[in-house]
């Protein structure tokens, strides 16, 4: 998995899912769930890839980190709550799958703010 459009096919899948583009800039492209409207995964191209930040439970941060050098803390956001991963195909699809799905599992309880 290496292009936006990858992660955003994958992405909408998920019950209630929907793209947006809140900050007037193609260059960063957003898959949040409706029910509360936050986002679980931020598309962008940054030093010649693609890149997709997740939200990550601290438990499982580290290991995603210190398992693959295409994962870091979170790009502009809370680095103890998300990793960026760098969509270079080092990584196999199912694993960014996985972190996608984890972070979309992560905000579907989450209210409103």
């Amino acid at each position: 998995m290496n292009k936006r459009q990858e992660v955003l096919d994958y992405g909408i899948t998920f019950s209630d899912a929907y793209i947006d583009t809140p900050f007037h800039d193609d260059n960063w492209v957003l898959l949040r769930y409706r029910g509360n409207k936050k986002a679980f995964a931020w598309t962008y191209e940054k030093d010649g890839f693609m890149w997709v930040n997740v939200k990550v439970d601290p438990e499982w941060r580290d290991l995603w980190r210190n398992t693959y050098d295409a994962v870091i803390p979170g790009y502009h956001q809370n680095k103890i709550h998300w990793n960026s991963i760098r969509l270079d195909d080092s990584i196999p699809d199912a694993e960014v799958k996985r972190m996608i799905a984890e972070s979309y599992d992560l905000i579907v309880g989450k209210r409103k703010s």
